[in-house]
């Protein structure tokens, strides 16, 4: 199956639905979220976090997504049967934008279909409404 994996951008992979799991293979790792699967643990270019309870994150040969996301410290939310996964940033960083009260620039669709940057609301209050059907 498509899944859609949300970050800080939505990116399309190959998963596996497992009951309430959603799973990669380690090469569609780091298409999804920017980290890959190696011996030294999950690594993004010179940074390597260790993962001390490997086979927590595998069932079989495959990474548990959510697993993956815990262990990199990052929430995750997971419906394996629609093929979507939120993860979001690491506690730093949301942390440092509480501190800063400065939200990343971001484009979204009114209901009229017209995208707009977050930013170009600047100095002006805004109220955003976001909501799920799942």
């Amino acid at each position: 199956m498509r899944a859609t994996i949300v970050t800080d951008e939505a990116v399309a992979v190959d998963a596996t639905a497992d009951g309430d799991r959603l799973l990669l293979d380690a090469d569609a790792l780091h298409a999804a979220i920017g980290w890959e699967w190696k011996p030294e643990g999950l690594c993004r270019d010179d940074v390597c976090v260790p993962v001390r309870d490997r086979e927590r994150l595998l069932v079989g040969d495959r990474l548990d997504l959510a697993a993956v996301a815990d262990a990199l410290g990052r929430p995750a939310v997971v419906d394996a049967s629609a093929g979507l996964a939120a993860i979001a940033l690491d506690a730093e960083t949301r942390s440092d934008a509480l501190r800063a009260r400065r939200v990343p620039d971001f484009r979204l669709r009114d209901l009229d279909g017209v995208e707009h940057d977050f930013a170009q609301w600047h100095g002006k209050k805004r109220l955003l409404v976001a909501f799920a059907s799942w």
